[in-house]
């Protein structure tokens, strides 16, 4: 009798194990790699973007855990030089959000371009889906450069196929109420806003990774 316990006793142990291995699996582990805009510059601990995707995400009942891997002053440049080691093994998905502070310092959007294609490629080469987050040039950089700078990610969503989310501060950019004082950076309403306008795009992208892994 004690022995047939005892091997119920471990049924029920493996088939939880099980079933928490099972979940574990189950859970989109996405990184959101960038800039400052990425990182929540200025913003209390959890009103990032990532934290805050998360949470909405996991409140429709998506089962998806948003690791923030932005850095400050980052440019596309510096996310290349760290884009192997900042996204980890496991990696399931990436929100790819990146040129701000190129055109901010007038870098030449042929650079930015090149950088993020090598990004979008290593990413791919690893099996890791993308989306791409667009960015504009700010409008004191001039008509040339903005005509050159802002068709590149639409440029690079094409050439990959990967989805593209137009703009990352759409809805906040014109807005001063959303940005903090510097008038560049969105404070926690602004990213609110971002995280409702692009809640959407990442629902669906998380649809086509939920669809590869089955």
């Amino acid at each position: 009798m004690r022995f047939k316990v005892g091997l119920l006793h471990i049924a029920v142990i493996a088939g939880s194990l099980l079933a928490s291995s099972m979940a574990q699996a189950a859970t989109l582990n996405l990184v959101g790699f960038g800039d400052s805009l990425m990182a929540g510059y200025q913003l209390p601990p959890g009103d990032g973007f990532p934290e805050k995707l998360q949470a909405a995400l996991k409140a429709k009942g998506e089962d998806v855990a948003i690791t923030n891997a932005g850095v400050s002053g980052d440019t596309s440049t510096g996310g290349l030089a760290r884009i192997d080691w900042s996204v980890p093994d496991g990696t399931n998905g990436v929100i790819l959000e990146l040129g701000a502070n190129d055109a901010l310092r007038g870098i030449p959007p042929e650079e930015t371009e090149k950088n993020l294609d090598a990004m979008i490629i290593r990413l791919k080469e690893r099996g890791i889906p993308v989306l791409l987050a667009g960015m504009m040039a700010p409008p004191n950089m001039g008509a040339d450069y903005a005509a050159r700078f802002n068709p590149i990610y639409e440029k690079l969503a094409q050439k990959h196929q990967v989805p593209l989310y137009a703009f990352f501060l759409d809805g906040v950019v014109m807005d001063a109420s959303l940005k903090l004082e510097d008038g560049m950076h969105p404070n926690s309403k602004g990213v609110d806003v971002m995280v409702q306008k692009m809640e959407p795009a990442v629902t669906n992208f998380i649809r086509t990774i939920s669809t590869v892994k089955k």
